[in-house]
This record gives C-alpha cells, sequence and structure tokens, in this order.
C-alpha cells in the first residue's frame, strides 16, 4: 500500500508518470523500507497507464463487490427492539449512577 501511495503522491506532485526512482526517493524521505521485488511488480502493473483510469477502472471492481452488513440489521430485527431499548435504559442508569458517585453534585 505504501507503494501505491507514493506512487500516487508523485502523480498528484505534478509527475504523470513516476518513476521507481521517484517512489523510492518519497518512501526514503519519510524513513520506510523498500523491497525492490515489490516497487517493480507495482511499476510494471502501472507501466504505460493513465492512473485515473485505473482508478476508474478499480472503482467499477469494488462497486460489485457485496458489503455484507444486511445480516446484522436483519438480526436485529428479528430479535426486536425491546432488548436494544433496555440495554439503553441501562447505560443511563449507570451514567446517572457514575455522575453521583463523585461525591458532589453540580445543584446541591
Amino acid at each position: 500500500m505504501k507503494y501505491l501511495s507514493a506512487y500516487m503522491l508523485a502523480v498528484m506532485g505534478g509527475n504523470a508518470s513516476p518513476s521507481a526512482d521517484d517512489v523510492k526517493g518519497i518512501l526514503s524521505a519519510v524513513g520506510a523500507e523498500v523491497d525492490d521485488s515489490i516497487l517493480e511488480k507495482l511499476m510494471s502493473e502501472l507501466s504505460g497507464k493513465d492512473i485515473n483510469e485505473v482508478i476508474a477502472e478499480g472503482m467499477t471492481k469494488f462497486s460489485a463487490v457485496p458489503s455484507g452488513g444486511g445480516a446484522a440489521a436483519g438480526g436485529a430485527a428479528a430479535g426486536g427492539d425491546a432488548p436494544a431499548e433496555e440495554e439503553k435504559k441501562e447505560e443511563e442508569e449507570e451514567e446517572e449512577e457514575e455522575d453521583d458517585d463523585m461525591g458532589f453534585g453540580l445543584f446541591d
């Protein structure tokens, strides 16, 4: 991830096609170690490609991945809202007790 981030920083800085040395320079400036095999893999994957097109292609692939958030919401609805309301009341009571435990009241 750090290699891609450094590559993107170079692009954002105005270098439309950063070299491996450009990426190494950015990473070394922040004290990060560089693994040449990982960097070469990234450079070969991005070679000759417009980074904006790569990002756009990645976003279309990302949007096809299911997020999986529906199961938790369905489980909560099936269980009813009563336990959640009871937990909320208990938390409020605990907070009130904690305030009382301080040994003084604001308006006493």
